[in-house]
């Protein structure tokens, strides 16, 4: 099953459109983990497995792992999402840009070594920087298109004389790349009005959309701007909000709770 219809039948199978960013800090694990030798496995996999019926896919970061050597722990954590929780999607959340050889091999690292469903990738390089990632049939290639930090608009909303960059971004989306692999783009909750006019360029093209939660973005905002045509076609994220519900014993039940309510209000948006 390639990337859109195991998505497809997430939002179906949960009826969610939640995603949940895996993003440990060591600064903030529970402090009852802190002598655990794989306590960000465990931090992430507890987590995961108390929200993984309520979400349509789990979003590990890259940066998390690599940054203190646990890469092994991030190759055991998707291990455990997919054989535990292989309705769920499995995104990493890598934003790699670069050509040739190199291209090749971060496709290799998140398709062949994490084996994720989907990698985001930052497309300013051109399409040859996105071709080794769509040669891996069935997995999903998740460009930045109109991120949710404040920075984002020094370059995406520069004009270029058809409109801002990341109009182009998404137009070049839905005409070119989406022939030559599957496709889904990066745009935030924090701009909602940025998400209501990609969606209007790219039909039913799934969107991850970062930004609610810590980061402030609006869910009733969200969701008006960016349902398909089915009523779906998001994949909603929120990280810090859910992960550190609790710094305690408590932690994976108090996420679920947090994300149980989160996909609640995702869900009375929709029905609105």
């Amino acid at each position: 099953m390639g990337f859109h219809d195991k998505l497809t039948a997430a939002w179906a199978r949960s009826g969610s459109m939640l995603c949940v960013g895996l993003d440990p800090d060591p600064e903030k694990i529970p402090s009852h983990l802190a002598n655990d030798p794989e306590a960000i496995f465990r931090f992430c996999a507890e987590i995961a497995d108390a929200t993984a019926d309520v979400v349509c896919a789990f979003k590990p970061q890259i940066a998390y792992f690599s940054a203190i050597g646990a890469e092994q722990q991030l190759e055991k954590l998707c291990a455990h999402i997919r054989q535990q929780h292989p309705h769920v999607v499995l995104i990493l959340d890598a934003k790699r840009g670069d050509i040739g050889p190199t291209a090749q091999r971060y496709a290799d690292e998140a398709f062949v070594r994490y084996q994720a469903d989907a990698v985001t990738v930052n497309p300013y390089l051109g399409t040859d920087s996105l071709e080794p990632f769509l040669e891996h049939s069935g997995k999903g290639v998740i460009v930045l298109c109109r991120t949710s930090n404040p920075g984002s608009g020094d370059l995406q909303m520069l004009d270029t004389g058809s409109g801002p960059l990341y109009q182009q971004v998404a137009q070049m989306a839905n005409d070119r790349w989406s022939k030559m692999g599957e496709i889904a783009l990066v745009v935030g909750a924090t701009y909602p009005t940025e998400l209501a006019k990609v969606r209007s360029i790219v039909g039913d093209m799934p969107l991850l959309v970062p930004g609610i939660g810590a980061q402030g973005g609006d869910v009733a905002a969200t969701v008006a701007a960016g349902l398909d045509s089915r009523g779906t076609g998001m994949m909603i994220n929120s990280s810090r909000a859910i992960l550190y519900a609790s710094s305690g014993t408590d932690f994976a039940s108090e996420a679920r709770r947090v994300a149980i309510a989160t996909g609640d209000e995702i869900a009375q948006a929709v029905n609105a």
